[in-house]
């Protein structure tokens, strides 16, 4: 049994709606930025559909593909590791079928 004088706890359970049912497309800033061969890159898409996410230098240059495919809806994180490219500023796309596109700069330090 339990002592009288102990109260009981009910569990709060938390739910981020931003994560679950996002209210628009975002393509957030990498983190860490500036980094130091490997950064995180998080997007928000409304709902299932083809997503690509691309990565170029700064003079537009294509140099890869983070994500080619389908997804579903909600918030998405990649990674990048630069290790293979030189120290500058770098530029990352979304895009999606529906027509959304955002880009963004990174800056990568050796």
């Amino acid at each position: 049994t339990r002592p009288q004088n102990i109260p009981i706890i009910e569990p709060t359970l938390y739910i981020d709606d931003d994560i679950r049912f996002p209210t628009n497309y975002k393509l957030n800033q990498n983190y860490p930025n500036p980094f130091n061969s490997r950064t995180t890159i998080e997007y928000s898409i409304l709902k299932n559909e083809k997503v690509s996410v691309k990565v170029y230098n700064i003079n537009g240059k294509y140099l890869e593909t983070l994500f080619e495919g389908g997804q579903t809806s909600g918030k998405h994180t990649l990674q990048w590791d630069a290790s293979n490219y030189s120290s500058g500023v770098y530029i990352y796309n979304i895009s999606t079928e529906s027509g959304y596109s955002e880009t963004k700069k990174m800056i990568y330090i050796k």
